[in-house]
């Protein structure tokens, strides 16, 4: 019995969450690092895309664009679901006064490292790529002619698969952190442990629903992928993106500890419902366009 007490709390320990790593003087957020991992794996994701469809773009600054305006997206779109508390945040932040301006700077990354909604990342990365799809070009034939630039929305179907992978590993940086983002309280085998230091910690043992959201987004991308093989018309694959990854949210917020607001349903399940309807709207419009996706690619030379 002494040895299997030690056994589960062995385990129970290893369930705990780790919101920080220290290394020496180093002092490691690992939400940070799992969105640079994040970032990593998208980036390689949207090079393989690239290289299969002839484009000449530099991978690893679209997604770097991305990132910073996602980031920034994310913050605002839950900073102004509550503009009160968000008030009284930066009342904090100031209360040192502009004479310590170390403490306010501090004060300030603190309050920047928690509190993120996907959605406002999507729409902020969305209209990041869209912007960059006017820059990246095809690669021209014969050489040393310009390429035609692959056009918004074509960016946005490359990137596709690139989100949703970026997206569930991501996620996994929230669970280390326990940044709220976990699930309800549960007698599952799988459930985890929050450590007391988290962002958002609890006593309770919780769904761990953002390995849900990774197992999800893994689906989600290797059917992306699958689905850029084919010659559909362009914006299908983008709007699949949304219909799917909007279903996929909408369903993990019955287990997640979010407030529910609007009829029943979370923030995050109405922006969902809103990403699948603008989805399926944008896969009728491109197969009624049926614009095809591989452009002439010469253009006028440089």
């Amino acid at each position: 019995m002494r040895d299997a007490g030690k056994a589960l709390a062995i385990l129970e320990e290893a369930r705990i969450m780790f919101p920080y790593i220290d290394l020496g003087p180093v002092h490691l957020g690992t939400f940070g690092l799992l969105l640079w991992l994040a970032a990593v794996a998208a980036t390689l994701v949207l090079h393989r895309n690239f290289l299969r469809n002839g484009v000449d773009g530099d991978a690893l600054g679209v997604v770097a664009f991305v990132v910073i305006g996602g980031v920034i997206g994310a913050k605002a779109w839950h900073e102004l679901q509550n503009v009160g508390e968000l008030r009284f945040a930066m009342r904090q932040i100031v209360a040192p006064g502009w004479s310590h301006p170390m403490d306010v700077l501090m004060g300030f990354l603190h309050w920047f490292q928690a509190g993120f909604a996907w959605f406002g990342g999507m729409v902020a990365g969305i209209a990041v790529l869209m912007w960059q799809g006017r820059a990246v070009r095809f690669k021209a034939v014969p050489e040393g002619m310009l390429g035609k630039p692959v056009g918004a929305m074509r960016m946005l179907d490359l990137a596709a698969p690139a989100a949703a992978v970026g997206y569930g590993v991501g996620r996994i940086g929230c669970l280390l952190s326990g940044d709220g983002d976990y699930g309800i309280k549960t007698t599952l085998p799988w459930g985890v442990h929050m450590r007391p230091n988290a962002l958002v910690p609890t006593t309770d043992l919780v769904q761990p629903t953002p390995c849900y959201e990774l197992l999800f987004s893994l689906v989600l991308a290797w059917w992306l992928w699958r689905r850029g093989k084919k010659h559909l018309p362009v914006s299908v694959i983008t709007g699949e993106y949304l219909v799917l990854s909007g279903i996929g949210r909408f369903l993990v917020e019955f287990v997640r500890i979010n407030p529910r607001i609007y009829w029943g349903m979370s923030n995050a399940q109405v922006a969902a419902l809103g990403s699948v309807v603008v989805g399926l709207v944008l896969i009728g419009v491109a197969k009624a366009k049926n614009v095809q996706w591989t452009p002439e690619l010469v253009s006028n030379s440089t």
